[in-house]
């Protein structure tokens, strides 16, 4: 019951109306693009996609359920936020359901900067900036996290059809393995969803976190009959908000997305 009453909460907030941008879209085809598509932000938890495909590639990542890791009080200092159900062990696919950030810090450990920096540059992923945060010299751990990398909207969908068109360059196996762990529910019409939120914050004019003013990602696909069609929606808060941007973003995303099904029967 509480499940349900939070999902009507959200559908019936008026933040969903303001989104920055809705993006559709199949093959060449821009279907839907609502809002400011073109600008940059960090693109938060979203990055756990190219980081599964580094860490599948690089043979870290082994399939679903390996490596499982531990938690360690010691990645509280790594981490922007720390939530309660994080404080557990994570394998690859509970560390995309739950977002868990210091998974992939220990993840992108592993890889090494040189490793990292060189998967960032052959994905071509938005700025490519894995500075950090501003004289930190922290971006191995937190540059993808409302900090220096930054991709916008646009990039975000491209990004997801050079992986639909199995054309990055890694592993088939690798990009097999990220596809399954972002599968989802089932959508309008038996269109099946694939997708990733992500929250993080807009900086002040120093390089701190705007702890007030938060933005939120969902992007993905949907896919049915060997069509597959992929989007992105960013959310940018105005104001201090109750429920995390990514998550809003997401019941933003499949609202959305189930009015564009029904165009495409």
């Amino acid at each position: 019951m509480k499940q349900i009453v939070v999902a009507l909460a959200l559908l019936l907030s008026p933040t969903l109306a303001a989104a920055d941008c809705f993006i559709v879209k199949e093959g060449a085809k821009t279907l839907v693009q609502e809002g400011e598509c073109a600008a940059r932000y960090s693109p938060c938890s979203t990055f756990k996609i190219p980081l599964a495909l580094m860490g599948f590639d690089a043979g870290i990542l082994v399939d679903e359920n390996n490596p499982t890791w531990d938690f360690k009080e010691e990645y509280k200092e790594n981490l922007p936020v720390m939530l309660d159900f994080w404080n557990r062990p994570y394998a690859p696919a509970s560390w995309m359901k739950n977002s868990a950030v210091w998974y992939s810090q220990v993840l992108t450990q592993e890889l090494g900067s040189a490793r990292f920096k060189a998967y960032v540059e052959k994905f071509r992923y938005g700025n490519r900036d894995l500075s950090g945060d501003r004289e930190k010299n922290n971006g191995l751990t937190r540059a993808w996290l409302s900090s220096s990398l930054k991709i916008s909207p646009i990039e975000q969908v491209a990004f997801l059809d050079t992986l639909l068109r199995w054309d990055l360059p890694v592993s088939g196996e690798a990009m097999g393995q990220t596809k399954a762990l972002l599968k989802a529910e089932m959508l309008e019409d038996g269109w099946q969803l694939y997708g990733k939120t992500g929250s993080g914050n807009l900086l002040n004019a120093d390089g701190s976190r705007n702890e007030a003013r938060e933005i939120g990602w969902f992007i993905g696909w949907i896919e049915k009959d060997g069509r597959k069609v992929r989007f992105a929606q960013f959310i940018k808060d105005s104001e201090k908000q109750e429920v995390m941007a990514g998550k809003r973003a997401r019941v933003a995303a499949i609202e959305s997305l189930n009015r564009v099904i029904a165009g495409l029967r």
